[in-house]
């Protein structure tokens, strides 16, 4: 198994270049996932900062891309917002889109995977470059053989929906109609993210608006963030543990469903260190160090030592009813697990 991680600007002297840390763990990184600089995609722009954008962006995006593809990892191409607006089934998008790929044809010799929540993109690209292989976006919630069956036709490969990573029966099923159908399938496996999330849909549009948003005066007084609301009651913190992630510990064991897994590093503080601990399978420290986005601060000074999970824990959140509401295995662990760091 290896990993596809998310290409960070690093435009800070004092971080680390970001093509030192990939050199560094090369041998296990299959793929980079990166934006086209100012693109609407599921994150904020890596070079716009309301206004102020970094024009040296392009030329470090296209030298660390040159070099990624010199020592063998594929590049992934990201046009996966959740809204294009009125441009969603445009000429114009489908221009843009063509332009970029055509663009980095030139200057890197084209990307080998575009992944995409579009189905306008998706077919965008099928018509006019058959070699790219097309990817459907962890954002599109694709859980089901149905959810592949109906777009089958305009994807190669699958992000599956992340909240049926600890569903290995699912996870079979999916596998095997994707071999049958010649199919690819992968998984995210640090997401912070709340499991069935009802502000998903209205996070992922924002975010794909962010740079407008940004521009106009918000509401006084909250939060459009419901995970963090959520977690500042800490009788809710349990619900962390209910989530889609998978322990570095855990990885290996998707080696039959997955050759190549996701790692969120985009938006990540250390992304070095997140690589490093799937890779070696091992995380000595705060769990939630290791995810995107990771609650640290609302948990804080209290932190979840991931080197204290039970010895069961994998295999009881696996094949779990996932009635949460009814349980109390992962309350009873969370207790275990948490450390007040004011106590040391």
């Amino acid at each position: 198994m290896k990993f596809a991680v998310g290409y960070q600007f690093r435009d800070n002297a004092d971080e680390r270049p970001f093509i030192e840390i990939v050199n560094k763990y090369k041998d296990s990184i299959a793929e980079i996932y990166f934006p086209w600089l100012d693109g609407a995609s599921g994150r904020a722009s890596p070079v716009n900062r309301r206004g102020y954008i970094n024009w040296e962006g392009q030329e470090q995006l296209i030298s660390d891309l040159k070099f990624f593809k010199k020592i063998g990892i594929k590049t992934d191409l990201l046009f996966n917002a959740n809204c294009y607006g009125q441009y969603a089934m445009s000429s114009f998008l489908e221009n843009n889109v063509n332009s970029i790929l055509d663009y980095l044809d030139i200057v890197i010799g084209g990307v080998d995977i575009v992944t995409t929540t579009s189905l306008a993109i998706a077919h965008a690209v099928k018509q006019r470059k058959s070699d790219i292989e097309i990817r459907a976006s962890v954002n599109m919630r694709i859980g089901t053989v149905k959810g592949m069956e109906y777009v089958a036709h305009l994807f190669d490969s699958f992000y599956v929906q992340r909240e049926f990573n600890r569903e290995f029966s699912i996870l079979e099923e999916l596998t095997n109609w994707a071999r049958c159908n010649g199919k690819k399938l992968y998984m995210l496996a640090n997401s912070g993210c709340m499991n069935y999330c009802s502000g998903q849909t209205f996070h992922d549009n924002m975010v794909a608006h962010g740079n407008e948003i940004e521009e106009i005066e918000p509401m006084a007084n909250w939060n459009p963030h419901m995970c963090w609301k959520y977690l500042n009651n800490e009788e809710n913190w349990v619900c962390v543990l209910q989530n889609s992630w998978v322990r570095p510990e855990d990885i290996y064991r998707y080696e039959k469903f997955f050759t190549v897994v996701k790692l969120a590093t985009r938006m990540h503080a250390l992304p070095g260190m997140v690589i490093g601990a799937y890779v070696s399978g091992r995380h000595y420290g705060n769990l939630l160090d290791l995810f995107e986005p990771g609650f640290g601060p609302v948990f804080a000074p209290y932190v979840i030592d991931n080197t204290r999970f039970p010895k069961d824990w994998f295999d009881k959140v696996t094949s779990c009813n996932k009635k949460c509401h009814m349980c109390d295995y992962c309350k009873n662990v969370l207790k275990q697990v948490i450390i007040n760091t004011e106590d040391f």
